[in-house]
C-alpha cells in the first residue's frame, strides 16, 4: 500500500482504554503457556539487543530477555534508561552499544529486538550499520508512516497522520514484524513488513502494551532468533501454531 491511497485510522479509542488490562491479562497467561514456551528452538549465544519501546525502560522487557537467555540467547538490555527524545547523541550511544555487544562477543552479529518505538530504532541500526546486525524482529514497531518511513526517529511517536509508505525491507537484513490487528496504541498497517525473501509479518492476537510478555510474542521471537545465520526462512505456522498465530 502506497502514501496515494490515503489516510489509515487511528486504533479504536476503546482499545486504547483497554490496553492497561489487556496487557495485564496477556502477563497472567505465561504460567499455563510455559510447557509451550519451553519447547521453542534453542539460541545459539550469539547476542540480542532489546530496546524497550517510547517511555519504557530495560525493565519494561525483563521477562523477554529472561525468557530468551533461558533459551540459550544472549539477550541484553540497551542500557541507555528511559526510551523517549531521540537526539543525535542518542543515537550515537546505541549505534556504540551494538559496536559494543559486536566486539564482546568475539566479531558476532547482533540481533536487535524492538518494542514499538525501540523497532523503528532497530530498523534505523540495521539500515545504518547491516554489517553488524543478523537478525531484526520488531513488536508493533509504527516503521510505516510519514515520518519513520524516512527513518527519522524525531517525534514519530506523535505522528497523527497514518499514512503508509511502501518503505522496502531492510537490505540483506531478515526482518520479523510482530503485529496485532487489535493493537489499540499504534494502527497495525504501520506495523506490518513488506514480504520478501527476507522479510515477513506475523500475526499475534493481543495488546500493544502486553507485546512484551504475550506468550505468542515470546515464542515467535525466540523463534527467529534461534534460525542459524544465514539460513533465514519464514515462520512456520503449521501445526499447533495455526491457533497461535492468524494467517500470514
Amino acid at each position: 500500500m502506497s502514501a496515494a491511497e490515503g489516510a489509515i485510522p487511528p486504533p479504536s479509542p476503546w482499545l486504547g482504554l483497554l490496553e492497561p488490562l489487556r496487557a495485564m491479562a496477556e502477563l497472567s497467561l505465561l504460567p499455563s503457556a510455559a510447557a509451550v514456551l519451553a519447547v521453542a528452538p534453542r539460541g545459539d549465544g550469539h547476542p540480542v539487543l532489546v530496546i524497550p519501546g517510547l517511555l519504557g525502560t530495560d525493565q519494561s522487557t525483563w521477562i523477554l530477555r529472561r525468557y530468551l537467555n533461558e533459551l540459550g540467547h544472549r539477550a541484553e538490555p540497551w542500557g541507555l534508561g528511559r526510551n523517549g527524545e531521540f537526539s543525535r547523541d542518542r543515537a550515537a550511544a546505541l549505534l556504540a552499544r551494538l559496536i559494543e555487544l559486536r566486539e564482546s562477543s568475539g566479531g558476532r552479529k547482533v540481533s536487535l529486538v524492538g518494542w514499538s518505538l525501540g523497532g523503528v530504532q532497530a530498523r534505523m541500526l540495521a539500515r545504518h550499520r547491516p554489517d553488524l546486525v543478523r537478525n531484526v524482529v520488531t513488536l508493533g514497531s509504527p516503521f510505516r508512516g510519514s515520518r519513520a518511513s524516512a527513518d527519522s526517529l524525531r517525534d514519530v511517536a506523535s505522528d497523527r497522520s497514518h499514512r503508509i509508505a511502501d518503505r522496502p525491507p531492510l537490505p540483506g537484513v531478515p526482518c520479523t514484524a510482530i503485529f496485532s490487528r487489535t493493537d489499540g496504541v499504534v494502527a497495525w498497517p504501520r506495523t506490518v513488513e513488506r514480504v520478501s525473501g527476507l522479510s515477513e509479518s506475523i500475526e499475534v492476537y493481543g495488546s500493544h502494551l502486553g507485546l512484551g510478555v504475550n506468550p505468542s510474542v515470546l515464542f515467535a521471537t525466540a523463534d527467529r532468533l534461534a534460525q542459524p545465520e544465514g539460513k533465514w526462512r519464514p515462520f512456520d505456522r503449521s501445526g499447533w501454531r495455526r491457533l497461535m498465530y492468524g494467517t500470514p
